[in-house]
């Protein structure tokens, strides 16, 4: 019988040195993380100072022209009443001097311009008008200030921040990136003042709403989706999350989806960012947690969670 191979011992000094080539790797891969998850945020930092720069001029630079078009409208409403009440003084004294038989010329000539045709229009379309153009000062008036709010950069330290008002400033930044492929449903529950840099948390409800709208333009079901947005108290947290009907993530992807640069868009549609960021937000800079659910062909639904600490002030 042939015999037997010969185990090869391996010295014991070979085996230590092994294990720690094997610790040193590992903290040499975890140092490279480190350094490549400070490399994103400084990014991320910088891009959000060019942004809010930019945004705060532009909301300056609308509410400054939007101040005077409102002026004016009020102006020029008050002077629409005035000339209806003139009008309405008008055509009593046009009759009593008809009665007199007062220069029949001149009383035509005011007859005919009260009977004018586009003086009815204006008439019974001026109100509307007014109406119309006031609204849509006031959905100017509420964009600048919540590109105002959305912009504002945050305190060096946490501060106490209505997380209901910050989603709904940034569902008015973000309007264009949804409106035209899903409807928002808002469930806010009563919350809790929340220490935190809300600027930072308004950039994760950004993300979270655009990857949304980006998975139910994916989904191309022809009809509009549906992104719906809740928040919620639990004993000293905040709970937030956005569900989507888009296309889901696929199973075999959903271990990789908070890995810096990963994505699943094609070139253009995403830098695989969004959500490494957003997780190292809310998970390293806020103390929370950060989860997900998916179905593939039936949507997602994100969830995270906020400390408050044990007293809570209510906005």
């Amino acid at each position: 019988m042939p015999r037997a191979a010969e185990e090869r011992v391996v010295p014991i000094d070979d085996t230590v040195r092994l294990r720690e080539l094997e610790a040193e790797n590992a903290a040499l891969r975890e140092k490279l993380a480190e350094r490549g998850r400070h490399e994103v945020e400084l990014r991320h930092a910088q891009k959000l100072e060019a942004i809010g720069r930019l945004a705060a001029g532009i909301a300056h630079e609308i509410n400054t022209p939007v101040q005077y078009v409102g002026d004016s409208l009020h102006y020029l409403r008050d002077a629409c009443a005035a000339l209806d009440a003139l009008i309405a003084a008008c055509r009593p004294l046009v009759d009593a001097a008809r009665a007199a038989g007062f220069a029949p010329q001149l009383i035509q000539a005011i007859d005919d311009a009260l009977a004018h045709p586009d003086l009815e229009l204006i008439d019974s379309e001026k109100r509307a008008a007014f109406e119309r153009a006031f609204e849509g000062l006031a959905r100017v008036a509420t964009t600048v200030r919540a590109m105002k709010e959305f912009a504002s950069p945050d305190r060096r330290d946490k501060a106490p921040a209505d997380v209901n008002q910050a989603i709904l400033n940034t569902l008015v930044v973000a309007r264009n990136e949804y409106k035209y492929v899903a409807e928002v449903e808002t469930d806010l529950g009563a919350l809790p003042l929340v220490p935190c840099h809300v600027g930072d948390l308004s950039q994760v409800f950004l993300q979270l709403i655009i990857n949304a709208a980006l998975a139910i333009a994916d989904a191309r079901r022809g009809t509009l989706g549906r992104i719906r947005i809740k928040s919620w108290r639990e004993e000293h947290a905040v709970r937030v999350s956005v569900s989507d009907t888009g296309c889901g993530i696929p199973d075999e992807l959903q271990s990789k989806i908070f890995e810096p640069y990963f994505t699943t868009r094609e070139v253009g549609r995403g830098a695989g960012q969004g959500l490494a960021i957003a997780r190292s937000i809310v998970v390293d800079k806020h103390g929370g947690t950060i989860a997900f659910e998916s179905t593939p062909g039936r949507g997602s639904t994100f969830v995270l969670s906020l400390p408050t600490g044990p007293e809570d002030a209510f906005c």
